[in-house]
């Protein structure tokens, strides 16, 4: 969610940090704001919306100086307006912030009490009166940093620069990501790497509690403890022209579209044909280890959790282990029945999903050996985890997951194979069968991108529509969630999705001429059954939008729209499906006119609860 750029340097502050935040811009956001040390005094420009509303103010009123600090936000508490806005001010301090502070109320009433006036109904203005309050007490910023973190309870990534030391900026985290680049005679602070990779591929993740003082010429880390620390350089391997839209109109449609690379890409070196096995060096278990794995738990948010579900189907089939799938913000909240030498399998895109991180740590202290698939390199999740698997899609800048989602597909058909040749279900012969099957995904997903037209003819006819529903059964019953989630995001149509089985349990009330239904019937052993439930929907004279597999000739008599996937035994069938339900929720978007990229309320990154 909120974006955090900071800098510390000789060139003049507000242009690099403008660019920064415009590249944080994918995360979501409703306002923003930039302070920078002006003559010795700390000067703030704060506005509502877009960046472009920023950039106006700054042009009315400009700013100059080589120290500052600017910041997107996006509501948690207190609506978008200017007073709600970051930085906020203590006296001759500022700061911005990720993340929510759990116990803000007793420590704003005490502040109150002290005679602190609030200007906002930000949790955010606490902790920058904490710091004021304790610069008075202590000799220098990171002393009042140190001790204002002690205070509070929650998640945050800070970034704090004051008049009374204009040459630097401290930084600190918990909970929330923070990242360090250094340049020549430069330092920049950044809540993603996409804000700096204009400047340095070079970067330094702090860790979990870690505090940083920065200047132009140095970078000291200190720990939970307060006791200086190294922490490791990361090389990111990709720049910041992969964040280019490239000539698409929209950067989703671009990440639909890099779906065949990102395949390849997460395929690339994790396999030899000749044995049939998927090679998986970073996993971080033994081939003893997996064979003893007694349980599988997979736990994910969002668009990851229903990949989560579809591996679900996959492990089960192919390698005959039970496994459970739990939403992470629901797993960290039970008392869950973790063993240990249990595999637990965290599924997020940035690595930072909150609540997916506070599963994979309780997952680990029961004893469980974690494994994530994740997208960032050098992310809290992936740190963390005893194993991990990076899906190697680049930056997805559309808030609405694409091409990261069928990485992590990709991603769990390596798993599945790996555990289920390890664990002694599939011989070599069977291994190289289904790596040539996974090799050919790319080529697949291909053809389907060549007929994008036909599925933007088929957005036409419905875009007006107020409500869909989505069908599925067996291993697409995910990606009917999945496939509803994704025109909800996007387009603001209510859309929801089903096992096909379960329609008659309630959904079919609703159905009547105005809801088309999505149906995804692939020429399967449920087949029949999903052929089943398309008649009574029919019978109800709703318009049915019918995927089937090439060849299929019964459904086209009958529905509304048919789109042809390449057939393919079923395990493989929701990468195909997924893609093309990606371009009809796109295209129906398009045709309403919502902010297809970034759209209304949702952050790319959910670091907080």
């Amino acid at each position: 969610m909120c974006g955090i750029v900071g800098y510390v340097g000789s060139q003049e502050a507000v242009p690099i940090l403008l660019d920064g935040l415009k590249r944080l811009e994918y995360r979501g956001y409703d306002s923003a704001g930039i302070a920078v040390i002006q003559d010795g005094k700390i000067e703030v420009r704060r506005s509502v919306g877009k960046l472009a509303n920023l950039e106006k103010a700054l042009a009315e009123r400009s700013l100059h100086g080589t120290v500052g600090i600017g910041h997107t936000r996006w509501a948690t508490h207190g609506k978008p307006s200017e007073q709600n806005a970051h930085p906020h001010r203590s006296g001759g301090c500022v700061l911005v912030h990720n993340g929510i502070i759990e116990n803000y109320l007793p420590l704003r009433q005490q502040l109150q009490k002290d005679g602190y006036r609030f200007e906002s109904e930000t949790d955010t203005e606490v902790v920058a009166h904490l710091i004021g309050r304790n610069l008075k007490r202590y000799r220098t910023l990171a002393e009042a940093v140190r001790t204002a973190t002690e205070e509070i309870r929650g998640s945050y990534a800070i970034a704090a620069i004051c008049e009374s030391e204009p040459d630097r900026l401290v930084a600190a985290r918990s909970g929330c990501p923070l990242v360090i680049g250094r340049t020549a005679g430069a330092v920049l602070v950044a809540s993603d790497v996409m804000a700096m990779l204009a400047h340095t591929r070079d970067v330094t993740y702090l860790e979990e509690g870690d505090m940083a003082v920065v200047t132009a010429s140095e970078v000291r880390i200190t720990d939970a403890g307060g006791r200086a620390v190294t922490r490791a350089v990361t090389k990111i391997t990709w720049d910041a022209a992969a964040a280019e839209k490239s000539g698409y109109p929209h950067f989703m449609l671009k990440e639909i579209h890099e779906q065949p690379q990102a395949i390849r890409d997460t395929l690339r070196g994790r396999y030899t044909r000749e044995t049939g096995e998927a090679d998986l060096p970073d996993i971080g278990l033994t081939s003893k280890q997996f064979a003893e794995v007694g349980r599988i738990w997979i736990v994910a948010c969002g668009t990851s959790w229903h990949a989560g579900l579809v591996g679900k189907y996959l492990l089960e089939e192919m390698v005959r282990t039970p496994v459970q799938v739990d939403i992470g913000s629901e797993f960290r909240y039970r008392d869950p029945l973790v063993e240990k030498d249990d595999l637990f399998v965290t599924i997020s895109q940035s690595g930072e999903t909150a609540d997916t991180l506070a599963a994979a740590r309780e997952a680990k202290a029961k004893g469980a050996r974690v494994v994530s698939i994740v997208n960032v390199v050098g992310s809290t999740l992936a740190r963390e985890s005893d194993g991990v698997f990076y899906t190697h899609c680049g930056p997805e800048i559309g808030v609405a997951s694409t091409k990261a989602f069928t990485a992590q597909l990709t991603a769990l058909y390596l798993l599945s194979l790996h555990l289920a040749r390890v664990r002694g279900v599939l011989n070599a012969n069977d291994g190289r069968v289904w790596l040539d099957r996974y090799v050919a995904l790319p080529m697949l997903v291909e053809r389907i991108l060549k007929r994008e037209a036909e599925i933007a003819a088929i957005a036409k006819r419905y875009y007006t529509k107020r409500n869909f529903l989505y069908l599925g059964r067996g291993i697409n019953y995910p990606i009917a969630l999945e496939g509803a989630l994704k025109l909800k995001e996007i387009s603001y149509i209510h859309a929801e999705g089903y096992a096909a089985g379960e329609m008659k349990h309630g959904p079919i009330a609703l159905i009547d001429e105005d809801m088309p239904v999505v149906v995804l019937a692939p020429c399967d052993r449920l087949y029949e059954k999903t052929v089943s439930n398309l008649m009574e929907v029919k019978a109800r004279n709703a318009p049915v939008i019918a995927l089937v597999s090439e060849g299929e000739r019964d459904l086209g008599n009958v529905a509304d729209a048919v789109f042809t996937i390449p057939e393919v035994p079923a395990l493989l069938t929701p990468i195909l499906f997924t893609v093309v339900l990606q371009l009809l929720a796109y295209h129906i978007a398009v045709l309403r006119g919502t902010d297809v990229d970034q759209p209304r309320n949702l952050a790319k990154s959910v670091t907080v609860e």
